[in-house]
């Protein structure tokens, strides 16, 4: 009968406990930090797109020659991707897009996990798709009278979901690349 020799299955037995620990991953916290991310991104890439109107000067008070203005900045609809509610996007004051995204609900339906994005300034959806106009009609707010009876949308948001969409398998894998390389390399 043939001698085989002896063999040493120490390096067998590592890979056989990381193989085990990987087992016990908690596979809904890593979801979850990839919806996140993912969330993260495409408010980073709405808010790109997301154009900014002027500021206006609403009268406030007109005491007989003395009028008093309030000045009002441009950029609420770009601040509402990151507002809970639409006086926060006009008051200025929103939390960065990835701070923004972690603090978001997210809901397990199935096999899917699902965070809402959206914004609560009322004149959002206006923008992103579209609307229609009285041409002629005088508008006081810009000082000039409507032209066309529709305005074509941005779609900022159906833009951002579909380059982001075509970059979904890209970064899953480096995601899952990076939790591999922890797994073997730091011993999980």
């Amino acid at each position: 009968m043939a001698k085989w020799g002896s063999c040493d299955f120490k390096e067998l037995e590592k890979l056989t406990r990381k193989l085990e620990k990987m087992a016990n991953f908690d596979v809904q916290t890593f979801c979850q930090e990839v919806a996140r991310e993912l969330a993260a991104r495409l408010l980073a890439k709405v808010i790109k797109r997301t154009p900014v109107g002027e500021g206006t000067f609403e009268i406030v008070e007109k005491d007989g020659k003395q009028k008093k203005y309030k000045i009002k900045n441009g950029g609420t609809l770009r601040r509402g991707w990151t507002a809970n509610t639409q006086a926060e996007a006009e008051g200025g004051k929103v939390p960065s897009a990835k701070d923004y995204a972690n603090s978001l609900k997210i809901f397990k339906m199935g096999n899917n996990y699902i965070i809402i994005v959206k914004n609560p300034v009322e004149y959002s959806s206006y923008v992103e798709f579209g609307h229609r106009q009285e041409p002629g009609r005088y508008v006081a707010a810009i000082g000039k009278r409507l032209v066309n009876s529709w305005v074509t949308g941005k779609f900022m948001l159906t833009i951002s979901e579909k380059e982001l969409e075509s970059q979904l398998p890209k970064i899953i894998e480096r995601k899952l690349t990076k939790f591999m390389e922890e797994c073997f390399n730091n011993g999980y």
